[in-house]
């Protein structure tokens, strides 16, 4: 039978469904310009303008259905049903105006029990590749008996949202509808959108069956079915810690937690190419050839090599590629209850321990403030580092309250009788500019420590500030960095600082403690 997008009221004559990354490839070389081949064997491609997501042009349709579970704010913007469905039109009407359109039809989820099927209706051929890596591939059985698809994507990116239309505050507008179960992009050709709009929807639809969906990387143990998550946001070591040859990946960014087990919800990872190298991630450089997407990085145009240091595009350089590509993934991408679960932050100030060990109340504590402290910018004078708080450390992919998600989380905690831990790779010894980054050596040592169950029994001494739980030796780990204040030669300054973060983390909680339990709010700092 006849591929159609007719029930989707577009009837472009020639429509390329699943098509295979040699076609995709000579597609966007012949049709979509700036398009090239690494050296490597990538699809170098260009978003042009946008050049990351645009969170502020993200909307949620205000419908009767959804209303009062949506957490309505800053993270997700109300939208006039009416008007979702001039963007909907807007976006079917320039796709209607193409020679050629691209189809993905792939899976969102691993486990087959919460599995969603995906349609990606897209223009470009890039677009289309970097969808192919990022959903699960159906087998050709699969994709015979696919029918409708439980969500639909219109990626008209290339064409702009119309400014006087209610509710549109730019020529971007990234429209989710779950009433219609449809997704419209218009204004952006940056591929994330796509990814981070399948998540959104996951973040919606798991936790009304049970399932606690999570912005986390993933491994098991090699010899047994133990597994991890990470949670961090950048610039924490996520994506390196995750790449442990001791270990195998279940997957580096998005994952649900069922009464099964834990699922990855991609077909592929979507990774940072700033400052790639084969020594640093040998699996990522490894996994970037043929049929993967390189985007916005700048290359020579003899050679074909990548220069990854070179941020004239963008500092958000990206490379998409399956996860078959890498050495040590688990597939499929599936395992058992979680053992630990690690909470990672890079904290500049210098203050919080390089590992603690969390009860319930503070895990949710914890996870609803998603905390890390960055170095701060080139601006002349400003030498403090920057606190960063995103709620479950993933607050623009949100769509319930926070709490909703950490009530998930110490459910699923009590249940498993898993280990929460919370481990700074930021500075000891000082803030950023007087102390020194704690050693990749020392946190290798210390998740391996805390995988190799080295660390549950150990002695614990509390933080006075934060009130957390500090071991007191770690194999591998010199004692004496186990308790921060000690690091630091002036303890007065210690204590100034650690109190100024914990006002920080209060003043962040302050619009969480309305739906906030007693013993969540208890998992805070103690000053």
């Amino acid at each position: 039978m006849a591929f159609s997008l007719d029930k989707q009221g577009i009837s472009v004559a020639e429509i390329h469904r699943n098509a295979t990354p040699a076609f995709l490839y000579e597609a966007a070389l012949k049709f979509e310009k700036g398009t090239a081949i690494s050296s490597t064997g990538a699809m170098v491609a260009y978003s042009g303008k946008k050049t990351g997501r645009s969170p502020t042009d993200k909307r949620v349709v205000d419908e009767p259905e959804v209303r009062d579970d949506v957490w309505w704010g800053s993270v997700n913007i109300k939208l006039d049903p009416q008007s979702f469905v001039i963007n909907r039109e807007r976006a079917i009407d320039y796709l209607n105006t193409r020679d050629r359109l691209y189809v993905v039809d792939g899976f969102a989820g691993w486990d087959p029990k919460f599995q969603l099927k995906i349609r990606v209706v897209t223009a470009r051929a890039y677009h289309a590749l970097f969808m192919h890596n990022m959903l699960i591939r159906p087998t050709e059985a699969e994709l015979e008996k696919f029918g409708e698809p439980d969500y639909v994507i219109f990626n008209a990116g290339g064409f702009p949202a119309n400014r006087h239309t209610a509710g549109m505050t730019s020529s971007t507008s990234i429209d989710l509808s779950f009433g219609r179960r449809e997704f419209v992009i218009l204004g952006s050709d940056y591929a994330g959108e796509m990814k981070k709009g399948v998540f959104t929807i996951m973040n919606y639809l798991m936790p009304k069956q049970g399932v606690l969906s999570m912005h986390c990387s993933a491994t098991q143990a090699r010899d047994s079915q133990d597994t991890s998550v990470l949670f961090g946001l950048s610039g924490t070591g996520k994506t390196t810690l995750s790449a442990d040859p001791k270990r195998l990946l279940i997957g580096d960014d998005e994952h649900c937690w069922t009464d099964d087990g834990i699922f990855n919800i991609e077909g592929g990872c979507y990774a940072k190419m700033i400052k790639l190298s084969k020594e640093q991630e040998p699996d990522i450089w490894n996994a970037i050839g043929f049929g993967a997407v390189l985007e916005n990085v700048k290359f020579d145009p003899y050679t074909r090599l990548v220069d990854y240091d070179d941020t004239s595009i963008t500092e958000n350089t990206r490379g998409s590629y399956i996860l078959d590509t890498i050495s040590n993934i688990k597939l499929p991408a599936v395992g058992g209850h979680p053992k630990n679960v690690i909470f990672l932050t890079a904290d500049a100030f210098g203050v919080l321990p390089p590992v603690s060990k969390l009860t319930p109340g503070q895990a949710m504590y914890h996870y609803i403030s998603g905390y890390t402290a960055k170095v701060a910018g080139t601006e002349v004078g400003v030498k403090d580092p920057e606190p960063t708080f995103s709620a479950c450390f993933g607050g623009p992919f949100l769509v319930w309250h926070p709490t909703k998600y950490a009530e998930l989380l110490a459910e699923k905690l009590r249940k498993h009788g898993t280990q929460t831990w919370l481990v700074n790779t930021g500075w000891s010894g000082g803030a950023y500019g007087t102390g020194s980054r704690i050693k990749l050596k020392y946190t290798r040592a210390i998740i391996d420590a805390i995988h190799a169950g080295a660390l549950q029994n150990v002695p614990t001494v509390e933080d006075p500030i934060f009130g957390l739980a500090v071991p007191t030796s770690c194999p591998e780990v010199p004692p004496e960095i186990l308790v921060p204040r000690n690091t630091w030669s002036d303890k007065a300054a210690y204590d100034e600082k650690a109190k100024k973060v914990a006002q920080l983390f209060k003043e962040n909680f302050k619009k969480y403690e309305a739906q906030a339990s007693a013993e969540v709010r208890a998992g805070g700092p103690k000053v």
